[in-house]
């Protein structure tokens, strides 16, 4: 049976995470710091709130299932967030690709130089994350909707697409597809938190983070639980248009100012190649240059393009592995191709050689 969500214990502040939400006897004004924030009920926006006193007198200090969450999380070698700003760019459709690619290089042992070795499989060698608490689509594109999450003596046992990909999501929490999950931050900031904390994720060569479009609740309270584990870095994603670019240098900014390495910057929906004459067309104008011109902009190294090719949407909607049905296609070969650059950057941070 899966667990019922319980309520959240605490939110996350970047600077310095609290003990307990308090809990509030009205409203938190529009400009308000946050009641679990440092400033809580001393900034001039507090004056005159009913939450004043209530928030001044909450106990604040360091999150203490942070040191937790690092220890759960010991045996997960990198850890790498998948932003944007902008909606609709495929971005979950892209984290499910490279989650799946890495899988799949793990699986012919080729993952991180382990050609010809004895690699142990049984831990999951990747996990996927789904951080996307109001609208979680990585169970739908692995082709795992309808499994449940087991509870054992040691935490939450993650959903098992293969023997080297495994998944953790809020739609396994909910009792149909179709319920929407109406939280505001702290409830998401407490989810998040158990996937973290409660999940048995074991030995793990990549545990791969798909975050919602923005800047927001949950991309600070994976920032701010991950922060004494190690983030590797972001990759981030984009299609070639301005309006999309607009945002990501919005998310570019965010990771400066959250202390978030940028991996790399993927172009996503780059051009449509025809599958039967090889055709490639631009359905999607880079009228500023694109993606890479923004990665040489922001001197961010630019991971590759991947085109847009209609068997992804299919293979997603069948919950089935678009590498492996299609992996001489151009989008597949683009994927890979956007994995090997991005085991580069992430080998080259470990060796001191990363450039943030």
């Amino acid at each position: 049976m899966a667990p019922y969500l319980s309520e959240p214990t605490t939110a996350i502040d970047l600077a310095s995470p609290p003990k307990a939400a308090p809990p509030l006897i009205a409203p938190e004004p529009e400009h308000c710091p946050g009641p679990e924030s440092q400033t809580a009920g001393k900034a001039a926006s507090c004056a005159g709130c009913p939450n004043q006193e209530i928030c001044a007198s909450a106990p604040k200090g360091p999150d203490p299932d942070i040191p937790i969450i690092t220890e759960r999380l010991g045996n997960v070698k990198h850890k790498i967030l998948v932003l944007s700003g902008k909606g609709g760019v495929g971005k979950s459709t892209f984290s499910a690709l490279l989650a799946g690619a890495f899988a799949q290089k793990s699986e012919d042992g080729l993952l991180n130089g382990h050609e010809g070795m004895d690699v142990d499989l049984s831990g999951g060698q990747i996990g996927l994350m789904d951080t996307d608490i109001c609208g979680p689509s990585i169970p739908a594109m692995l082709g795992v909707s309808n499994e449940q999450i087991h509870i054992s003596a040691t935490g939450w046992s993650p959903v098992y697409v293969s023997d080297t990909l495994c998944t953790m999501s809020v739609q396994f929490l909910l009792p149909s597809r179709d319920s929407a999950v109406i939280w505001r931050g702290a409830k998401k900031t407490g989810l998040i938190k158990q996937f973290l904390k409660d999940v048995e994720w074991g030995q793990l060569e990549y545990l791969i983070v798909d975050t919602p479009p923005g800047t927001s609740d949950e991309h600070l309270a994976v920032n701010g639980l991950l922060k004494e584990a190690g983030i590797d870095g972001a990759v981030l994603v984009t299609t070639p248009q301005e309006v999309a670019l607009l945002d990501v240098r919005k998310e570019i900014d965010f990771c400066s100012k959250a202390g978030i390495p940028i991996l790399g910057l993927v172009e996503n929906m780059a051009g449509f190649v025809c599958p039967k004459c090889r055709h490639q067309s631009t359905i999607f104008k880079p009228s500023t240059g694109g993606g890479e011109a923004l990665a040489r902009e922001t001197k961010i190294p630019f991971l590759g393009s991947v085109p847009l090719d209609p068997r992804i949407g299919m293979a997603c909607d069948y919950g089935e592995s678009f590498l492996e049905a299609f992996p001489e296609s151009p989008a597949g070969i683009a994927v890979k191709n956007v994995v090997d650059r991005l085991e580069e950057e992430v080998q080259a941070k470990k060796d001191g050689l990363f450039k943030p």
